[in-house]
């Protein structure tokens, strides 16, 4: 019989360290998230924020976050879901949707820090590139506020839509460092962006020439796929029309609703409240008093 070495000995056992849980699920890469948590040593105790985006089946969501030993502190947020208010009631999880999402979460953060009328973003929405400039720190020149993208397990293809929500909070007035390359229209030879059709990502006018070409082409489909767009007044024509309304309202007003204070009766139809202890007795003793009337009958 040959010799066979044993691979996995005593020895090898002894060193083998398990995976973090979160890496073993595949929900967490670490190597991404220690480089964009880490401070350099000579920032002392300041905070490194992140433009945490991440896109479910129904929604996106941005947040901006930083980290502590205790976990990650989110500062503030937006969902996609909210752009209902703004006029946008269906394709929530689009390039479109996805910039909005941004400007919105931008907006917000920007507010919440007072920085809202000192860095309004861009001026125009052409899809070129932009990025906030800030002063000194003075009390008359503050700096901008930057954060980095963190993008999670998202494939970072050209194109790719967490790109989308970068780029709203970027023209929202938050700076995160970052490169026109993988911006829809980019040329991956020339390294140059094409700006009007990233604008027109952002505008969904890649959406309403679908939607046109669908409606020829087969109708009942049309009617299926985009039942959504129909339901919430979104066509081919105003689709554009729609986004631009969207973003001057979200400028104009980023403001969570107030919560109402509608009282709500949690109790459930059917289930007995807590009894007090007199209560339990005296409800013995009327079961007891019924099953004994109830022998006396089927004894007669």
């Amino acid at each position: 019989m040959p010799f066979v070495k044993v691979q996995k000995n005593k020895a090898y056992y002894k060193r083998y360290q398990v995976k973090f849980e979160r890496r073993r699920k595949g929900i967490t890469d670490y190597q991404q998230r220690r480089a964009l948590v880490i401070q350099d040593k000579n920032k002392y105790n300041a905070r490194k924020y992140r433009l945490v985006v991440r896109i479910t089946n129904t929604q996106v969501i941005c947040q901006i976050v930083y980290a502590t030993i205790k976990g990650d502190h989110v500062m503030e947020s937006a969902y996609s879901s909210e752009l209902k208010r703004y006029g946008i009631g269906a394709g929530l999880t689009n390039y479109a949707s996805c910039y909005a999402t941004g400007l919105l979460c931008a907006r917000r953060i920007l507010t919440k820090l007072k920085l809202a009328d000192a860095f309004k973003g861009a001026d125009e929405v052409n899809g070129e590139y932009f990025l906030q400039e800030g002063g000194d720190g003075g009390e008359d020149d503050p700096r901008a506020f930057r954060a980095y993208l963190d993008v999670g397990l998202a494939r970072t293809s050209t194109g790719a839509r967490v790109f989308g929500a970068m780029k709203g909070a970027v023209d929202g007035g938050v700076a995160i460092p970052h490169s026109e390359h993988r911006f829809p229209g980019a040329d991956d030879e020339t390294k140059e962006l094409d700006g009007e059709v990233h604008r027109n990502y952002i505008f969904a006018t890649h959406v309403g020439e679908y939607m046109e070409y669908l409606e020829e082409e087969d109708p009942e489909l049309f009617k299926e796929q985009f039942s959504g767009y129909i339901k919430a007044g979104l066509t081919s024509d105003n689709l554009e029309e729609k986004f631009t309304q969207c973003h001057a309202k979200i400028r104009a007003n980023c403001a969570r609703p107030a919560k109402s204070d509608k009282k709500y009766n949690y109790v459930i139809k059917g289930k007995r409240g807590k009894m007090s202890r007199q209560q339990r007795v005296d409800r013995v003793k009327q079961k007891l008093a019924a099953w004994s009337k109830k022998l006396a009958a089927d004894d007669e």
